[in-house]
């Protein structure tokens, strides 16, 4: 009584009082309640006491639900007779209402016998109990009703903390009681008032996809009746969902597949074609209309591959879906979208043709089907163009509605791809084109309206993959209208968009230069006329010097002053930081068309105005220079990786950082405590390796040294990141050897220091995640330094202490570390250090097990599952039987109650198969099935974790 009477006080205090403090409070007590044992007794009572009010029956029913569903084995199993007989005159007490306390209570009794098997639960199971009970008490049939409704989904309900093997048995159960619910439902028919609740309780066991025959479901009660209230005005949304159900069915792996259902698809396609009409009728309610919508979009989803085949028949639901897609909704139209994407992909792929035989048949068939449906994409194109305008009031657009918008046009775009795979780019850009001139006609009328215009121009963007460089109607006429259009913001973005979309064509056409030279004018208008035009305009900047290099590297000095105004941020551009990086990348992808003295000298011209901002910043003195804000440095390192990056001229991007050196040099010292402008740096010299490999020289050792002396004090985790690319370079350069080896053993030592228990990684999981990609890539780049270091075995140490970390990243890093070090014969002469591996790893076997299976079973999320298995398979087939031995020796820690014996001998043969080289696709099931068991509910997985213990193993030292 003390319980329910505080539960019902603090209840009240949760929805009515004041003050944040005491509803807060008031919260936490419950949630305390609802995870302990009492929770069963107090909410059981509450719901049996008339005086409860609706908020104590909600929040009572909820929790009965949830204890049902995820702490059932917290219950003695003598208590399953007294919950069910319970939860059953709980039942028939809200048979009528509140409908939210007997859903609660309804999946509570669903959730009960997923718990329970048949001959437990007795007389013959739920079903055979519901029909007696329903018989025996026919007043509470419309609770029972909903019961019936929510069974079925229950199979699918994963907050169940069912073993799977019961799962899997109550859907056979289920299934094989199909036919006693279906006869249950057909009886309710009777109740004229109870017939929409059928429906959908029909609905919901149809989604079993349980193979009833279509002959038998063709002339069925409960079909026919679905059928039959399509038009029905109370009806209508139920017998959509039936029939929704029912073409899903059709399909389904369960079902016999189409041959054996097209008995119900012969009854149910009429039925759908007959409501086309109502789609045009203004009088029908949206609602009604996007129902119907619905049903064809289904059918032409659930169909596509009959469809495909361009006979009349298949035509006529074409001609349908084009209706759906014509409907001024774009909620409605949109539903179709989905299946003019799967039509396409069958009707282009080659696999779609194989039964035809020989090549000349093939080819044959596929021209013909293209021909067919050649009308339905023409047709599509014009249906769809026209979303994208933009709206009258654009300007007033919500943040919301303003997202929803762009969303639309990337569907849209979709489409328009979609279209142009079948049709061909240069046909689908004759459909498109007409708009455009459309749209500049009425311009050319005076009218001001340049939202036709751009919305064209956004749609042949959205084809230009499509369009071939060497088409010579269209374009031309394309790249002529662009110079004449007005330069509205909006449209002024599109149009410098367009222009970089076909960059390609640009390189290619026959007059290209004097062509390249007026649309550089239009990009240099957009760069100056507003932020997000000078954006679109830089991206398309960026990508004609990328296509047309070989053009332009004669004018390199003509498009450096669009450079220098970018970067130094003079005269009208308007081109934000991060955009400039988008012209910092086309001079340089210039420049590496230029011959190398060339490439040089236009290299320095690249990085002075960089430089000269750079040396400005430093220049003001070390003090100064301490306190300014991060950005004010990497604004102008991340333009100088970005040259590194795309000057692809080894020896002069290694000139250029040996002269910078002294620069850099001065950054990190001064610099060394702040990431971002460390992360900067790194990023800057991390590409100026790549780009100048083995010609970086004595720069490349002084380098070294400084990220080597820096990170002893400052633990930057990009010094480790920058060393992975060292690595990856020069890991194999003998010439290098001595320096690398001390490089990576000071840094892992330091690291080692810095995580020694997991709240070091928890706490510092940027630094955990580089340090292992390092060690990932010592193993693959350099074997011969770091496999006999005495750091190896520490880092197989430290390694076990982090595998739990929950951040996941950090988490895969070392897990992959570890994978590497298993799968070491598999790399190039790593079999020579198999000796090296053994003794480290064999010590550490049982260790390592223990804490992999302790990341299956909950100590890692599950959605690490993957990462963690295919270290436990690496270990398994490094070291076979032993592997087999130690995951024995881990899983027996666990109690009984936790897991079966039939559930450890299912993992153990797994990883027995796994051993003997069977691939990971046998070991998933398994291994997802102890994972499964082992996190059903919060108890039990405190209960393994407790056994298992992965965080205080006495972890084994290799002396």
């Amino acid at each position: 009584m003390d319980h329910q009477n505080a539960v019902k006080e603090a209840l009240n205090a949760l929805y009515h009082h004041p003050q944040d403090e005491v509803r807060s409070k008031a919260d936490e007590y419950l949630q305390d309640i609802q995870r302990s044992i009492d929770a069963w007794q107090v909410a059981d009572n509450l719901l049996h006491d008339p005086t409860s009010n609706l908020e104590t029956l909600i929040f009572c029913s909820q929790t009965l639900r949830s204890k049902v569903q995820r702490d059932f084995e917290e219950l003695p199993s003598e208590a399953f007779r007294p919950l069910r007989s319970s939860l059953n005159t709980l039942l028939k007490k809200f048979h009528r209402g509140p409908p939210k306390v007997r859903t609660q209570i309804s999946i509570a009794v669903a959730a009960l016998a997923v718990q329970v098997p048949a001959e437990v639960w007795g007389d013959g199971g739920i079903v055979n109990w519901l029909r007696d009970e329903m018989n025996s008490h026919p007043e509470y049939i419309p609770g029972f009703l909903e019961l019936l409704t929510v069974l079925p989904e229950e199979v699918f309900n994963y907050k169940i903390a069912a073993r799977p093997e019961r799962r899997r048995q109550f859907e056979k159960e289920l299934t094989s009681q199909m036919e006693l619910a279906l006869n249950i439902l057909t009886a309710c028919l009777k109740i004229n008032e109870l017939k929409e609740q059928v429906l959908e309780a029909f609905a919901s066991w149809l989604r079993l996809r349980h193979g009833i025959p279509g002959s038998v479901l063709a002339s069925h009660p409960l079909v026919l009746t679905a059928l039959s209230s399509l038009n029905s005005e109370l009806l209508s949304e139920a017998a959509v969902n039936v029939v929704s159900e029912l073409i899903h069915y059709t399909t389904s792996g369960n079902s016999g597949g189409i041959p054996v259902q097209m008995p119900l698809i012969q009854v149910l396609v009429p039925q759908v074609m007959s409501l086309k009409e109502q789609l045009r009728d203004p009088s029908m309610d949206e609602e009604d209309v996007k129902a119907i919508a619905r049903l064809f979009a289904d059918m032409g989803d659930s169909y596509v591959e009959l469809i495909a085949t361009g006979s009349d028949e298949s035509m006529m639901i074409v001609n349908a879906l084009l209706e759906v897609a014509s409907h001024p909704e774009y909620d409605i139209a949109s539903m179709t979208f989905n299946f003019w994407h799967s039509l396409q992909v069958i009707l282009i792929k080659r696999d779609s043709y194989i039964s035809f035989g020989d090549e000349v048949s093939i080819e044959a068939e596929r021209r013909r089907r293209l021909l067919v449906f050649r009308s339905a994409y023409e047709s599509l194109v014009s249906l769809v163009s026209f979303r994208v305008q933009y709206p009258q009031d654009y300007q007033n657009l919500s943040i919301e509605d303003l997202k929803d918008f762009k969303q639309t046009r990337y569907a849209v775009a979709d489409v328009l791809i979609d279209a142009a795979s079948v049709l061909g780019g240069d046909a689908t850009l004759k459909i498109l084109y007409v708009k455009l001139a459309e749209a500049q006609a009425c311009w050319g009328n005076g009218h001001s309206e340049w939202r036709l215009a751009e919305a064209a121009l956004f749609c042949i963007k959205a084809i230009s993959n499509y369009v071939s460089v060497v088409e010579a109607e269209v374009m031309p006429k394309v790249m002529s209208l662009l110079l004449e259009l007005p330069h509205q913001p909006q449209l002024l973005q599109t149009v410098c968009l367009t222009i970089g979309a076909y960059s390609k064509w640009l390189d290619a056409a026959s007059d290209g230069l004097p062509l390249l030279s007026s649309v550089m004018k239009i990009l240099m208008d957009g760069m100056g006329t507003s932020e997000d035009s000078a954006a679109a305009a830089a991206v398309a900047f960026r990508h004609i010097c990328n296509d047309c290099r070989r053009k332009l590297c004669g004018y390199f000095d003509d498009l450096f002053p669009v450079y220098h105004r970018a970067v130094i941020g003079e005269g009208s551009f308007r081109i934000s930081a991060d955009d400039s990086l988008h012209v910092v990348e086309a001079l340089s992808m210039v420049i590496t068309e230029l011959p190398p003295d060339q490439a040089k000298q236009a290299l320095e011209k690249l990085c002075l105005p960089v430089v000269t901002s750079l040396q400005g910043v430093i220049n003001q003195g070390p003090e100064i220079l301490e306190k300014r804000p991060a950005r004010e440095l990497t604004v102008h390192i991340d333009r100088l990786a970005y040259i590194f990056r795309y000057v692809n001229h080894p020896e002069a991007v290694a000139d250029a950082i040996q002269r910078l050196w002294p620069l850099f040099k001065a950054i990190f010292d001064l610099r060394a405590w702040d990431m971002r402008t460390m992360e900067s740096l790194c990023r800057a010299c991390k590409y100026a390796v790549r780009t100048s490999g083995r010609f970086m020289g004595i720069t490349i050792g002084a380098m070294l040294e400084e990220i080597q002396a820096l990170y002893q004090q400052h633990h930057q985790p990009c010094f480790l990141y920058l060393s992975s690319e060292v690595i990856k370079i020069f890991g194999s350069d003998l010439s290098c050897a001595y320096y690398l080896k001390i490089l990576i053993e000071a840094l892992f030592k330091r690291t080692i220091c810095l995580l020694t228990n997991i709240k070091d990684f928890t706490a510092r999981p940027d630094i955990a995640d580089d340090c292992f990609l390092l060690a990932s890539r010592c193993i693959r780049y350099c074997p011969q330094l770091f496999i006999p270091s005495t750091v190896f075995p520490m880092l197989v140490d430290c390694s076990m202490i982090g595998i739990t970390v929950q951040h996941r990243e950090a988490s895969k890093s070392i897990l992959t570390f570890l994978s590497d070090i298993f799968d070491i014969a598999k790399s190039s002469g790593g079999e020579q250090y198999l000796s090296i591996r053994d003794s480290v790893i064999i010590p550490r076997g049982a260790s390592i097990t223990r804490i992999l299976v302790a990341s299956l079973t909950g100590a890692l999320p599950s959605s690490r599952l993957e990462t963690v298995m295919y270290a436990l398979l690496a270990l398994t087939r490094a070291y076979g039987a032993n592997a087999v031995e130690w995951a024995k020796e881990s899983v027996s820690l666990i109690p009984l109650t936790a897991v079966t014996e039939v559930e450890r001998a299912r993992f153990f043969q797994a990883l027995s198969d796994a051993a003997s080289g069977n691939d990971i696709n046998s070991l998933m099931v398994p291994v997802e099935e102890l994972s499964d068991v082992c996190r059903r509910n919060r108890t039990v997985q405190e209960i393994v974790q407790g056994a298992l213990r992965p965080h205080e193993l006495n972890l084994v030292t290799v002396s």
